[in-house]
Order: structure tokens, then C-alpha cells, then sequence
């Protein structure tokens, strides 16, 4: 695990950098993915902007005591994947905003792991959407262009040796208009199992339920397509 400090990460550049709102938030997204590029070779890091404290119905649960769990729920989830390193920016669940100081802490760590592909939680979904999910895809969209690539945007990022770095596309979850489906047919298995590491969110009498509803969504992403099950996300490709 790692906290928002680069001089504690590794030096080797990521394949695949998963920008989440909350724990769990890209294990229901983009955890096939990421369990499927994984077992190809590639490097994959999540960056987690909150701890997700709030994430209870339970009055007795202190929020404290729910960040830690869930920071250790999602460590679990992304061993289990294979992911190379979690950073936890912890800011405050439920308080996401588009700030110039949060942009500059994506833009940060987008050159510090330089990937080639970013997955975030799509912006533009209408009507009912969490605003954590909706600030973040906002913000990560605009970390990734222009402000990562120019030099200029935050020129006390090169004082730390951060250079500018071009990533060449994104994958945004959530989509209501997806243009890239993902076949995650054989490692569907251990996205369900990375989901119920998440005990505090999708466990107990819930958890069924929630697997059938992971399960339908993986079939309709997959609907035309010569595989069983899919992620779908919406793709865009950085040509500049």
C-alpha cells in the first residue's frame, strides 16, 4: 500500500492505472479487465481518491474505523487481481470536487506511473450518479488532457523530476454510451471473488444478489459479441 507520497512508489512504468472514487468502485467496474491484462504480463496500480468512510447504513460504524476496513478490503481485492500497488489519496468520502489542487494530485501520479491506458468512472452518466464518480471521471479526463501532457501546466511537477507524459487512451465504466466491450469470459471468476473481498459493502445476505446483478451486467456487455461475458466501457483514443 501506498499513501498519496510518489517517493514511496515504484519506479516501473504501469500498463494500466484504475483511477476509482471509492474501494469497490473498480472491482465492479473494471476488475475483469484488469484481472485479464494481468494474466497477459502487464502492470496494473490503482489510484483511490477516497476511503469511503461513509459508505455505511450501519449507525454504530465509526467512519475511521470503516476507512480502515475498507482500505483493507481493497488491498485484499487487488492481490487477489494481481494488481502491482494501491494509493490511497484520502481525500473525504462525499466531498469530491473539481479543484484545481485535486487535478494537480491526478496529474501528479498519472506521471508518475505514466501508463498507457487510464479506466475511470464515466462523467457524463445522466440523472442518478454518485458525485464522487461524477468529479473524479471529470477530473481524471482532464489530468489526462491537456495537463499531464504540457510541460507548463504545473511546472513546480518537473522541480520533482515529474515529467509530462501523453497517455494514449481511456477507458471510462459506467457508460451509457460504451463503444468497447472487453471479454472477461475467463477471468469473470475472479472478479465475483475480488467483489467479495469487499465484505462491508456486498456481503452478508446481499451478496447473492449482488453477484447475479454483476453477472446480468457482464451478459449484457457481451450481448453480439463472440464471448459469453464482458466489461463495457466507453474508449477514447488520445491521438495528440
Amino acid at each position: 500500500m501506498s499513501t498519496g507520497n510518489a517517493a514511496e512508489h515504484s519506479s516501473e512504468n504501469a500498463y494500466l492505472l484504475v483511477v476509482t472514487p471509492h474501494p469497490d468502485d473498480a472491482e465492479f467496474g473494471v476488475a475483469g479487465t484488469v484481472a485479464r491484462w494481468v494474466g497477459e504480463g502487464k502492470e496494473v496500480v490503482y489510484l483511490v481518491c477516497t476511503s469511503g468512510e461513509k459508505g455505511t447504513g450501519d449507525p454504530a460504524v465509526k467512519p475511521g474505523d470503516l476507512a480502515r476496513t475498507r482500505e483493507r478490503e481493497q488491498q485484499a481485492a487487488a492481490k487477489l487481481l494481481g494488481v502491482r500497488e494501491v494509493v490511497f489519496l484520502r481525500y473525504e468520502d462525499q466531498t469530491l470536487e473539481d479543484t484545481p489542487l485535486f487535478r494537480k494530485e491526478i496529474v501528479r501520479w498519472i506521471r508518475v506511473f505514466r501508463p498507457h491506458t487510464v479506466a475511470t468512472t464515466d462523467p457524463y452518466r445522466r440523472y442518478i450518479w454518485h458525485r464522487d464518480h461524477r468529479v473524479t471521471g471529470q477530473v481524471v479526463l482532464d489530468a489526462v488532457f491537456p495537463y499531464a501532457r504540457d510541460h507548463l501546466s504545473y511546472p513546480d511537477l518537473l522541480e520533482e523530476g515529474l515529467q509530462p507524459h501523453k497517455v494514449r487512451e481511456v477507458l471510462l465504466w459506467g457508460s451509457e454510451n460504451p463503444n468497447c466491450r472487453l471479454d472477461i469470459t475467463g477471468t469473470f471468476a475472479l472478479k465475483l471473488a475480488a467483489l467479495r473481498c469487499h465484505e462491508s459493502q456486498v456481503g452478508g445476505h446481499h451478496a447473492a444478489n449482488v453477484e447475479e446483478w454483476v453477472r446480468q451486467r457482464a451478459e449484457a456487455a457481451a450481448e453480439g459479441e463472440q464471448f459469453a461475458l464482458g466489461e463495457a466501457f466507453h474508449r477514447e483514443i488520445i491521438y495528440w
